[in-house]
């Protein structure tokens, strides 16, 4: 079997060690692995496949001879050198934001648009973690039933921040849990014990950035802007794993059994709605696991899972749902290492 030279900027990160697991896990063919980051973590180690490798600055050098580039890095690092490791001959699948709306970069969700990755012209956007677990469950429903409308509320974990807003969550958790006062660095207020409804910069319209993404983001991979996305995105107190839930309004009537029906036979999709009968699957010490999607339940997992599916009576047509997704994995890791799959 041919073995390719993988390059993974931001290797220290959150996303970056996922993306190292993933590989692992997947059995891809990694010939050379090359982890890149800034400055600050040269010469740290990280693992991949029980093997310990050197943390190496990233520089305009250090993409020669690769064969993929995955940044998970930020805009800074892939609008900087993401040009550079194409120039150089790699296949760049980005992480960031930086390039998800340009029309000459294809964005890619492979179980939804797979067929546009071979239209790439050197660099291949990501989505964002939301608008991949949204898409992922409209997608199957828009194909079966039509959709006019998605009203989307989504409840974001502290990982999809990054590493200092997985510690500073504890952080205030031991604090506020000891009666001391919370230092708060990475968020706007305190995130222990607290919601936030805002996630990015708010714009003239008092949309923030992450509602925007799940707009513009939607619409690109799908091919069409007829569908109305009416976001509101929280960060919520929790390490990992984002929630959120849907309301839809479809063109056809559909049943929640159908509904159940259509997501479980989706790739990537996995249905937990005991209330539908869709049986919970027994726990190692005998006990019924969840009745529906919990964040505590579904990190490491690769599925988008899905659950009180329900009648929404207040629109003609209306479904209501909840979802689960691992936004360190299907929200960015495993979502590059798939389009990098669809590339051997």
């Amino acid at each position: 079997m041919k073995r390719y030279n993988v390059a993974v900027v931001g290797a220290t990160g959150l996303v970056g060690r996922e993306v190292l697991n993933v590989l692992a896990e997947r059995q891809f063919p990694v010939g050379k692995l090359t982890p890149l980051a800034s400055e600050d973590s040269v010469g740290m180690i990280v693992e991949f496949k029980d093997e310990p490798h050197v943390v190496q600055r990233v520089s305009d050098e250090t993409f020669e001879g690769i064969d993929f580039a995955i940044f998970a890095a930020g805009n800074r690092a892939s609008a900087r050198y993401a040009p550079v490791a194409a120039k150089a001959g790699a296949t760049v699948i980005d992480n960031s934001s930086y390039f998800r709306m340009d029309p000459q970069v294809p964005l890619i969700i492979p179980e939804i648009n797979g067929q546009q990755v071979f239209e790439h012209k050197g660099i291949i956007a990501n989505p964002n973690c939301s608008t991949v677990q949204l898409v992922m469950v409209l997608y199957p429903l828009q194909r079966e039933f039509g959709v006019r409308r998605a009203v989307v509320s989504t409840y974001q974990s502290v990982s999809g921040t990054g590493k200092r807003a997985f510690d500073e969550l504890a952080e205030q958790s031991v604090a506020l849990l000891s009666l001391k006062e919370a230092k708060v660095e990475v968020y706007p207020y305190r995130i222990g014990f607290n919601l936030l409804p805002q996630i990015g910069q708010i714009d003239e319209d008092g949309y923030s950035e992450e509602e925007r993404k799940l707009k513009l983001e939607t619409a690109k991979i799908l091919g069409t802007d007829d569908i109305l996305i009416s976001p509101t995105c929280v960060r919520v107190p929790v390490f990992n794993c984002h929630s959120q839930a849907v309301h839809f309004e479809l063109k056809s009537a559909a049943t929640p059994r159908q509904v159940a029906d259509v997501l479980s036979h989706f790739a990537g999709v996995a249905v937990i709605d005991g209330y539908l009968g869709v049986e919970p699957t027994k726990e190692e010490d005998g006990s019924k696991a969840p009745f529906y999607p919990l964040p505590s339940e579904c990190s490491d997992r690769d599925e988008v899972f899905v659950g009180r599916i329900r009648q929404d009576d207040t629109v003609e047509n209306g479904i209501s749902l909840w979802s689960v997704m691992d936004n360190l994995r299907k929200g960015a890791a495993l979502n590059a290492v798939q389009i990098a799959e669809m590339l051997l």
